[in-house]
């Protein structure tokens, strides 16, 4: 069987972050990839919400759902609040980790 690292994601849309998606995925990878495509979720799709602001590791696919649904019942507020404590900038941090991943492929 082979391992996954699952995580949970918040997303926004990149000029006005209006909109905060949560969703959970077993690679970021592919998640940032269908989102720039316009590949997510309807509501996704719908508020172009492909810039991710914040993300952690789950230990498995219950743990990380179970994250999912506790951070879609809190407010704005302390949803804010957590992504300002690791990405006080609302920095997208898909394209933080593509840079890294492109530097480091040799030519």
């Amino acid at each position: 069987m082979r391992h996954r690292n699952y995580s949970v994601d918040i997303l926004t849309n990149a000029d006005r972050h209006t909109v905060l998606y949560i969703g959970v995925t077993s690679s970021l990878e592919r998640r940032a990839n269908e989102h720039s495509l316009g590949r997510g979720s309807a509501f996704a799709r719908r508020y172009d919400t492909h810039k991710l602001i914040h993300f952690e590791a789950g230990s498995g696919p219950t743990s990380a759902i179970a994250r999912e649904k506790q951070l879609e019942r809190w407010s704005r507020t302390k949803k804010e609040e957590l992504i300002a404590r690791s990405n006080p900038e609302w920095r997208d941090l898909f394209a933080e980790m593509y840079a890294l991943r492109l530097a480091r492929t040799p030519r």
